[in-house]
């Protein structure tokens, strides 16, 4: 078991924001996250919320030892050959650090925020179908042309590829069977928050339930592309379910073993943010980190 961290890109650099990688690299947490959003939500809506890439970049000068991510990067504004250009770019910098979350996106600000209308989720699946495998050959492949239905390439040139080889890892989010089977061929991890209809309603117990009939589902996934699905990271992104696993270091504990049970590799929270969804007693957060993994042990 592995514990992971997001922390939102809200605050500026010089004020807070390179502190805040640079405490989950001192806690010890395995991966470092961020969204990559262009806003979010309230209360993030009207507020502060500065890049991904950038402060990724930021992020990998600072620390040393910390992995660092984007939970997740979607088509919704982006293109692959542009990403995959700054991707290697941030590999490089990082010294082989980066792990790209990815996943479809979803009808939040960003699917209209460069003026389109939001795609239906058929759209939204047929492009993360052909964005994700364009997307592994930029990063692999230092030639490409290619002429999609949505997304095109003329020789398009990444020289020197990855500092990770043959390219850096893809957690893949994905709930459906579209998404699945995507993870399944192209991803080093699969990403979950769980069911979102249980959030506010559901029990601990069927969001449990809930969260094994996904992994069952990412398993045949798995076999039916020839792949052991024991290859892949299964990566929850806490937050999202009926569960309060930071009430308490407790019930992190308990959260942690519950779901590792289940076949949970990679446990992510988030940095607390006051007066948000993410409020949580810093004491408690920085406990997870430090002692945690020694409890599941």
């Amino acid at each position: 078991m592995r514990l992971s961290t997001v922390i939102l890109p809200t605050r500026r650099w010089s004020d807070g924001g390179r502190e805040a990688w640079l405490r989950a690299e001192r806690l010890g947490f395995h991966t470092a996250y961020t969204y990559d959003h262009l806003s979010w939500r309230e209360p993030f809506r009207d507020g502060p919320w500065f890049g991904a890439i950038p402060t990724l970049t930021a992020a990998a000068t600072a620390t040393e030892r910390l992995r660092l991510g984007t939970l997740v990067t979607s088509p919704n504004f982006r293109h692959p050959v542009t990403l995959a250009k700054e991707l290697i770019s941030l590999d490089d910098v990082s010294g082989g650090r980066i792990t790209l979350g990815i996943g479809a996106g979803g009808n939040g600000f960003d699917a209209t925020a460069l003026g389109q209308e939001a795609w239906t989720p058929r759209e939204r699946a047929d492009r993360f179908a052909e964005f994700v495998p364009l997307l592994d050959r930029l990063l692999t492949e230092e030639s490409v042309t290619f002429e999609g239905s949505f997304y095109s390439a003329g020789e398009a040139r990444n020289v020197p590829g990855c500092v990770q080889r043959p390219r850096l890892p893809f957690a893949v989010a994905a709930t459906g069977p579209r998404g699945l089977r995507l993870a399944a061929r192209h991803g080093q991890a699969w990403v979950t928050t769980g069911d979102p209809k249980l959030f506010g309603t559901g029990t601990p117990e069927e969001s449990r339930a809930a969260l094994r009939g996904q992994l069952e589902k990412l398993g045949k996934a798995c076999a039916d592309a020839g792949r052991d699905v024991a290859e892949l990271d299964k990566v929850l992104l806490a937050g999202f379910t009926p569960d309060r696993p930071l009430e308490s270091f407790d019930a992190f504990v308990d959260f942690a073993g519950r779901h590792a049970e289940l076949g949970f590799t990679e446990i992510v929270v988030h940095a607390p943010i006051a007066d948000s969804m993410f409020a949580a007693d810093e004491k408690v957060y920085e406990r997870i980190a430090t002692e945690a993994l020694a409890q599941l042990r």
